[in-house]
């Protein structure tokens, strides 16, 4: 290492741009992300139940972004919650063990138009499908500045936000 690079900067992946054709594509991608995680994951999708969130790999991922600090946060908001509720239940499981770092959020009449998925990390890298209905979507490894708009989307998205899905029961 020379005396420019610090071991932040070491650790930090290889800037890249790259689009997406494949709902499979982007699959793979939202694992390297999360891969890539060390504070925070933010995920806007309609319903997830296209990209693998209800998969043993997603979730194993996702075991090990949490357990990397105590710091680390999982925000997530979904304009419809039946199909997590119904078809994740490793996600949900995770939701309970991890009720402290993991919020789950539906969206508000406000930003129910919105209809391009968003997984952010760290507010450096991101994937951004265009329109859920079209598989075509941009990867964006290392690049705050490109990924600035979409945190703020998110941001906006999640402003709206109701309580979705708990990982306590509170009452009797």
């Amino acid at each position: 290492m020379d005396s420019s690079t610090s071991p932040e900067t070491a650790s930090r992946p290889v800037p890249r741009e790259s689009r997406l054709d494949t709902v499979a594509a982007q699959t793979a991608a939202i694992d390297e992300l999360i891969g890539l995680a060390q504070q925070k994951l933010q995920v806007f999708d309609i319903d997830l139940s296209q990209t693998g969130w209800d998969t043993a790999a997603r979730a194993a991922n996702l075991v090990a972004f949490l357990r990397r600090a105590p710091s680390t946060r999982f925000e997530l908001i979904v304009h419809d919650k039946r199909w997590m509720e119904g078809s994740c239940p490793r996600l949900l499981n995770l939701l309970k063990l991890y009720s402290d770092a993991i919020t789950v959020y539906r969206t508000g009449d406000e930003a129910r138009v919105a209809m391009d998925p968003l997984v952010i990390v760290d507010g450096r890298h991101y994937l951004h499908r265009f329109h859920i209905d079209q598989p075509g979507a941009a990867l964006v490894i290392e690049n705050p500045q490109l990924a600035m708009p979409l945190v703020t989307r998110f941001e906006e998205i999640w402003a709206t936000g109701e309580p979705g899905i708990a990982g306590t029961v509170l009452g009797l």
